[in-house]
């Protein structure tokens, strides 16, 4: 689907697929079915939905860029792909195609995903667009600062993340162009009516489900 200019799709749970002026980029990838190579992959954490080696074998190719968190380092070691670069919150690089914004993502009221994990979320700004890819997360102090978000892509399936209504409590503060539910329907937490709830308590942000 086109949304503000580019082409997003999202092949399955919080796995984001943008292809971008011929480039492809991945975030979690997970239950891919297709098999377009990636110029870009982020992974948030190293939790097999997240960090899953079957689904980054099918899109790697020499040039691949990963990038990722130390502790996904020993799961990707010896892939056939130009670089692993590790980063943390706080991290901002450029890249010859898009800058990046490494943010915090943890949990405030459960133990899955923990502070001290330094596990993180992805702000890429593709093309002239600022995408948000929170990782797995709950609504934290650290979002309070986001501004100028075009699209954010947001867990709804409660247990290990948000509930459909703290997310949109999230998107309703921060209001991007557009907010995508993500993080439920592939069997390991949430159903597409989740993603229905939230949509339904999202006052101004556009609410694509993908």
């Amino acid at each position: 689907m086109k949304l503000l200019g580019l082409e997003i799709t999202r092949p399955a749970h919080a796995c984001i697929h943008v292809v971008s002026n011929g480039r492809h980029f991945y975030f979690d990838p997970f239950q891919i079915s297709g098999n377009e190579k990636a110029d870009y992959i982020f992974i948030s954490h190293e939790h097999y939905d997240h960090c899953s080696i079957a689904d980054i074998k099918k899109i790697i190719k020499p040039e691949t860029v990963i990038i990722t968190v130390p502790d996904c380092q020993s799961k990707l070691a010896g892939l056939p792909v130009k670089e692993v670069k590790l980063v943390k919150p706080g991290d901002k690089l450029t890249f010859p195609t898009f800058d990046l914004r490494v943010v915090p993502a943890y949990n405030t009221n459960k133990h899955f995903h923990m502070k001290d994990n330094h596990w993180v979320g992805f702000i890429a700004r593709i093309e002239g667009r600022v995408l948000y890819h929170t990782g797995d997360t709950d609504a934290i102090p650290e979002m309070k600062t986001l501004q100028g978000i075009d699209i954010m892509f947001v867990p709804v399936s409660g247990v290990f993340v948000m509930t459909p209504q703290e997310a949109a409590q999230v998107v309703n503060y921060i209001q991007p162009r557009v907010a995508v539910p993500i993080h439920y329907g592939s069997g390991v937490a949430g159903t597409k009516n989740d993603a229905e709830v939230f949509k339904s308590l999202v006052k101004i942000s556009e609410v694509i489900i993908l």
